[in-house]
């Protein structure tokens, strides 16, 4: 079955280009060039692979609409934008988007990270693989249990609504605690790719991940922020 990958950017010809590559490579497109035929689309759908989305859009910003997908769908997000401002990244990331390109892009680029965040999904998403799990791993923290069998994690009896990118930085600090991990070994461990200077990947997940864990920026009880080293949980 192929995987159907949402593309919304209101320039036709991005939004057309994506397209052909991506049903050159085996899959099924729905495409639009406005938000709100998106989110229909969204709504209507019920095995959408992943989304790529334009930051700006005719009718609501794709942030906005990501913001909105992320209400009720935990699929992958790349975000495309023409701003190159870090701001705009992080944004985007601590909305819940799961990547980012800036335009003017390659189009084999945005192909190659597509396969990339649906391998990472479709690994910690599927059943097959859940069952395929011989030894259970969980680890109980303070009120903290997240298990890497069941890909679930819950905080004092509440599960909490991970992407897989959030659940892997968590299960990887966790399975490190009490020792700082850097940004840099962060970014490699869970993204596979290496680290970049200025690179705010880490820093935007790990805000979007105290936020839903409702952890006080100032003074958190789980994920610490070492300055100029890195991130720990005690």
């Amino acid at each position: 079955m192929k995987e159907k990958i949402l593309i919304v950017d209101d320039e036709a010809a991005i939004a057309d280009l994506v397209e052909v590559y991506l049903k050159n490579d085996g899959y099924e497109v729905l495409k639009y060039y406005n938000a709100t035929e998106a989110l229909a689309c969204v709504e209507r759908e019920s095995n959408l692979g992943m989304a790529v989305l334009d930051v700006m859009l005719p009718d609501m910003d794709g942030f906005t609409l990501c913001k909105k997908i992320r209400e009720k769908h935990l699929f992958p997000i790349i975000m495309l934008t023409a701003k190159v401002e870090d701001m705009d990244k992080i944004t985007g990331l601590t909305l819940g988007a799961d990547d980012y390109i800036t335009k003017p892009f390659n189009p084999l680029e945005l192909v190659a990270r597509v396969k990339t965040q649906l391998r990472r999904y479709t690994q910690y998403n599927t059943a097959e693989v859940a069952n395929a799990v011989k030894e259970i791993e969980e680890i109980d923290i303070r009120g903290l249990h997240i298990s890497k069998s069941s890909h679930k994690c819950c905080l004092n009896g509440k599960e909490l609504t991970l992407t897989p990118i959030e659940f892997n930085i968590l299960w990887y600090l966790c399975r490190y605690r009490g020792n700082v991990v850097s940004s840099e070994e962060l970014f490699e461990a869970v993204w596979g790719e290496k680290y970049l200077d200025h690179n705010n990947t880490v820093m935007a997940h790990i805000a979007r991940l105290r936020e839903k864990m409702q952890e006080p920026a100032r003074k958190p009880k789980y994920i610490k922020t070492v300055w100029g080293v890195g991130y720990t949980i005690e």
